[in-house]
């Protein structure tokens, strides 16, 4: 397990992101951030185990993740989502190319009415935050997070109801490989 997780426990990442209370039921407690998600993909509702992702990742990785996740289910999906997964694709790989901030920023400005529009949000937000006084809720933006978690569950929500939880825990473990991946880089950054 990564000991250089951005929140080791749990609680760590809710005082760190006090907004993830807005999407989760669940209280936090001081076990590790990995066993707590896991626990939470265990539970009742394992969509949380999600939402704790989407806000345990640094933003960039969640875009990176939410884009892989919805990517395994591009079969489900139209040319504009398709276009906006691609969008988001080519942000993350040069997040400070002009012509990629420009195109994110433009999919962003539009209503998150699709899984793949949430995730361009997400960029978006993550980006420069322009599409955040377009999405205000009592004066307070969401994070990219938010947006991620959004798009993801959309995403799972097309999915077959027999193959859902099976979908949801591979993008769980998707998300917690990731999170392991971004404390082992901090890890070394630190050296």
């Amino acid at each position: 397990m990564a000991n250089g997780l951005r929140f080791k426990t749990a609680r760590d990442l809710f005082m760190g992101c006090p907004a993830i209370a807005r999407d989760m039921r669940t209280f936090p407690t001081d076990q590790h951030s990995i066993a707590f998600c896991r626990d939470l993909l265990a539970g009742h509702v394992p969509e949380e185990a999600i939402t704790f992702c989407a806000y345990l990742l640094p933003e960039r990785a969640a875009v990176w993740w939410a884009h892989e996740c919805l990517s395994h289910l591009s079969d489900l999906f139209d040319e504009t989502d398709l276009q906006l997964l691609a969008l988001v694709r080519d942000w993350v790989g040069e997040p400070d190319s002009p012509r990629h901030r420009a195109a994110v920023s433009a999919a962003a400005a539009t209503p998150p009415t699709t899984p793949a529009g949430w995730i361009a949000l997400a960029a978006g937000w993550r980006d420069n935050g322009s599409a955040v006084t377009a999405t205000m809720v009592s004066g307070l933006p969401f994070p990219a997070a938010h947006a991620v978690n959004a798009g993801i569950l959309a995403g799972l929500a097309r999915v077959a109801l027999t193959d859902r939880f099976s979908v949801l825990s591979a993008f769980v473990e998707m998300g917690i490989q990731m999170a392991e991946i971004e404390a082992l880089g901090q890890s070394a950054d630190a050296y």
